[in-house]
């Protein structure tokens, strides 16, 4: 079996752009919401919108930008979210 593509993971652009496409939405109205700096690094370059959740234990990176949602938990980037989509 051969594949007629080339597969790309995350933090590869075609990742989320392959996600956005399967939405039916731009990629500038995805966001990706994780614990881990890298993953939101990655979604980020590729032009979608992040958040953070900044469990216990987790740290920011520094040469990476902040994203607009930010919290503690899950809930509290939920909210963040909800707010801002009204």
């Amino acid at each position: 079996m051969s594949l007629a593509y080339a597969v790309r993971l995350k933090p590869a652009k075609e990742a989320y752009v392959k996600a956005a496409e399967r939405l039916g939405v731009p990629v500038a109205r995805v966001r990706l919401i994780a614990a881990h700096a890298w993953d939101v690094a990655g979604a980020q370059a590729a032009g979608c919108a992040a958040a953070f959740v900044a469990r216990p234990g987790q740290l920011w990176n520094p040469l990476v930008p902040r994203p607009d949602v930010w919290g503690a938990d899950l809930r509290e980037v939920a909210d963040q979210i909800i707010a801002r989509d009204r």
